[in-house]
């Protein structure tokens, strides 16, 4: 009997005390605080009400983000922005308080009481930034407005042909890299009890030099007016005035860098796009007749005449089948379309720039480069040979028997050889030739009658001028 009682004792001892387990677990997770001890972000939250701070967690986010911060721009004239983290992208959220809070009335009697019992002491805040927000505050057109645009450096010359500089001016871009190294540095981790002092911060820019330089410009050796030449077409018609001015014109301001190759196929064609040609006279067959274009190789010549005073390297150039007349004979270049071009590669060392002038039916070349003002180059042409013109005879029976009628009278052609002279502080240094040219002549042409059985024949030679080669126009 005595065993069975107390065999009861402890049972009931027992059950009081698990009752007493029991109660207590339930009192410990029934609590409507925050368990002592936990810290979120430098706030001591422990043995707060949950709804105190799911409500006062609300008013200190809500404080952070509308933190002000000024943004200062060291700009020409110095701007300051102010703003808060807020509008510029920054977010504030727990790093799983809540989710921890919310388990402690949630689950069975033990496991509310795990999480509670379990619950870390220390929790960060997890803060987010989406720089877009600032990026497009700052954005490209607020750069060019407040930031200015880079210049470029403009090479200026004068009508007395005095070669000028303007200097290039620099702007500034934000430097985004190190701006938003700086502005991560300043965004809050932790909550204050104290009323923070707004936040400044410098942005950094970085210069977004021109892309043309005044040095860079400089650089090109584009110094000084090294020759001109000009020639003249004043007894022109209108149409040739016109394609000489038009051919001049695209030629204006052509830059070449050291070792570029000149090449006047391209003006030409350039110049029918932009401009197109007019009727004018042009050489075929050893002969003038009408065409378009006629006038454009007076442009290729004077620069010819141009290039070889500054002792350059002729890469393509041949003469006219027949002399013209503004310049002397071995000193001109014709152009063919397609058949005889051009072109002459820049040696200076330096670039060069060619320019055109057209004023009262002169046209002037003018090369500015780097040379030096101690060399000088000169050209001579000699004729070498006189070539006698052929006869040719026609048929015209309406002549009287055994007589004959000059139609037209015929003109010598020339072998001409050219030399460039060059000279240094006045003394000749060198003096080469660099071209043998020849000019066909004309044949003289006479009309007889057929029934004169003593008619001569043709003495005529095929020659280069007779070739379909249609010179000084462009083939429409």
């Amino acid at each position: 009997m005595k065993r069975i009682h107390m065999l009861f004792i402890v049972v009931a001892f027992i059950a009081l005390v698990c009752a007493g387990l029991w109660g207590w677990v339930y009192t410990y997770v029934s609590q409507k605080t925050i368990p002592d001890g936990i810290r979120i972000a430098n706030w001591d939250i422990g043995g707060m009400n949950i709804a105190q701070v799911e409500q006062e967690w609300k008013q200190r986010v809500e404080q952070l983000q509308g933190e002000k911060i000024t943004l200062h721009i060291p700009a020409p004239h110095a701007i300051s922005e102010s703003t808060t983290f807020e509008q510029l992208g920054v977010s504030f959220r727990d790093s799983g308080l809540f989710e921890d809070i919310k388990k402690l009335s949630e689950g069975s009697l033990w496991e509310r009481a795990k999480t509670r019992y379990n619950m870390p002491k220390q929790w960060d805040l997890n803060v987010t930034w989406d720089p877009k927000p600032l990026e497009q505050k700052f954005n490209a057109s607020w750069e060019k407005q407040y930031l200015g645009v880079s210049v470029n450096a403009v090479r200026l010359i004068s009508p007395k042909d005095e070669v000028s500089y303007i200097p290039d001016q620099s702007a500034y871009r934000i430097d985004w890299e190190r701006t938003k190294q700086s502005f991560q540095k300043l965004i809050p981790h932790e909550f204050s009890n104290e009323p923070r002092a707004a936040q400044n911060m410098n942005v950094t820019l970085i210069e977004k030099k021109a892309r043309i330089t005044l040095e860079s410009l400089q650089a090109e050796g584009i110094d000084r007016k090294i020759i001109e030449f000009t020639t003249s077409f004043t007894t022109s018609a209108t149409g040739r005035a016109y394609n000489v001015t038009a051919a001049a014109n695209t030629l204006n301001n052509t830059l070449l860098k050291p070792g570029d190759i000149f090449d006047y196929a391209k003006i030409i064609a350039e110049t029918e796009k932009k401009y197109g040609f007019r009727e004018a006279p042009v050489i075929f067959q050893g002969k003038l007749i009408p065409g378009i274009g006629g006038g454009i190789c007076q442009v290729s010549s004077t620069l010819y005449n141009a290039v070889l005073r500054t002792g350059v390297k002729i890469v393509e150039r041949r003469n006219h089948s027949l002399p013209v007349s503004y310049l002397p004979i071995g000193q001109d270049a014709t152009f063919s379309e397609g058949n005889i071009n051009f072109r002459f590669q820049n040696t200076t060392g330096k670039s060069l720039l060619i320019r055109t002038e057209v004023a009262e039916r002169k046209l002037t070349v003018k090369l500015f480069g780097t040379m030096e003002k101690n060399i000088r180059y000169d050209i001579e042409s000699n004729t070498v040979k006189v070539l006698e013109p052929a006869v040719k005879y026609v048929i015209n029976n309406s002549l009287p028997a055994g007589s004959q009628e000059v139609l037209s009278n015929g003109k010598q052609g020339f072998i001409v050889e050219t030399y460039q002279i060059k000279s240094k502080d006045g003394q000749v240094i060198d003096k080469k030739r660099i071209s043998r040219d020849t000019y066909q002549p004309q044949p003289m042409l006479v009309a007889v009658n057929n029934t004169d059985e003593l008619a001569p024949q043709n003495n005529t030679k095929k020659d280069h001028s007779e070739e379909l080669i249609l010179e000084d126009g462009v083939v429409q």
